[in-house]
């Protein structure tokens, strides 16, 4: 049932699905929908390709309110800004000469066969224009919601009591089995089984609903590959930013080498510098105990002359005490002779 051709189909050929499957997206009684009415139908099985066929189905509701459908099976990277694109055509709706008061509110519901935001997921989110301090609404004229068909596990209280759950597990059946089951939960959802199995029973629909699942195929496999080729690119982008680290890395350690080899560098001059210092004072030490030697020396000769004339001194002075000794005893022999 995940056919973008056989939701439009479904959703144009009966009007009670129509009108059951709005009331519980806008959470509206079905007192409260006088009429929806939509504006872009297609004649059904007419040949369709992907330039002309027109996705959004674009429906007046109870004459004032402007909603846009939309079911997205391939995710093609760009719902934000594509609904956003379409919200706002559809918003600008004032015809000539009208005020900007009689603007119609506009509201766009996408029904996603993929996860909008991986970080985010939640299977019936609404948005709208507001106050990003205090969150009052700026207008509710403007509004966007999408629903996630991959996340119906995540359906709350809230939207299965209007039961958006259930026409998500319709929109995802794959059996008659699995949707004559939902049919008998909901008289609406029981119209849109029955418009379903009415139309895939007309031959030309039944071919362009399979030609749009051939399509979704290629489309998939493309979105494979290139979803591969991205992987590779960012795999091989993460491992040139590894690499470029890496680099970035040896290029520091090259140079906090480079500062250490010149730390060295210097190091060593200033220790050779002061080896020369060293050695320039060992040799002015050399020549002071050069110079201290000599004048020892020096002295030594001195001491040794000044030694010899003092030995000949006293040998003088022995040869006079000698001398004064033997004169002293002839005189003291002379004056004895004549005494006697």
């Amino acid at each position: 049932m995940t056919n973008d051709y056989l939701f439009r189909a479904l959703l144009q050929s009966s009007n009670k699905a129509l009108k059951g499957l709005i009331g519980s997206l806008l959470h509206l009684r079905p007192d409260e929908i006088l009429s929806a009415e939509i504006t872009n139908p297609i004649i059904l099985g007419t040949s369709v390709d992907e330039k002309d066929f027109i996705l959004d189905i674009k429906v007046f509701l109870n004459n004032r309110i402007i909603l846009n459908l939309e079911l997205q099976v391939i995710n093609q990277h760009n719902w934000p800004e594509r609904s956003l694109s379409y919200l706002c055509r559809s918003f600008d709706n004032l015809n000539s000469g009208d005020d900007y008061q009689q603007v119609k509110p506009a509201i766009h519901i996408g029904l996603l066969d993929f996860t909008l935001f991986e970080d985010y997921p939640e299977f019936y989110a609404t948005y709208m224009m507001m106050n990003v301090k205090n969150y009052m609404v700026y207008s509710d004229k403007l509004r966007l919601s999408v629903i996630d068909l991959t996340h119906i596990d995540l359906a709350t209280e809230e939207d299965k009591r209007y039961r958006i759950d259930q026409w998500a597990t319709l929109f995802k059946a794959t059996t008659w089995e699995e949707i004559k089951m939902i049919a008998q939960q909901n008289e609406d959802i029981l119209a849109a089984g029955n418009a379903i199995y009415r139309l895939t029973r007309e031959e030309r629909i039944r071919q362009i609903c399979e030609a749009r699942e051939d399509y979704y195929r290629c489309q998939r496999g493309v979105q494979r590959i290139m979803e591969e080729q991205i992987a590779a690119l960012s795999k091989q982008e993460a491992t040139l930013k590894e690499q470029e680290a890496t680099l970035k890395e040896q290029e520091t350690a090259l140079k906090e080498q480079e500062t250490a080899l010149k730390e060295q560098e210097t190091a060593l001059k200033e220790q050779e510098t002061a080896l020369k210092e060293q050695e320039t004072a060992l040799k002015e030490q050399e020549t002071v105990l050069k110079e201290q030697e000599n004048t020892i020396k020096e002295q030594e000769i001195a001491l040794k002359e000044r030694g010899d004339s003092l030995a000949e001194k006293d040998a003088l002075i022995a040869s006079l005490l000698a001398e004064k000794e033997r004169l002293e005893k002839r005189l003291a022999a002379e004056q004895s002779s004549a005494s006697s």
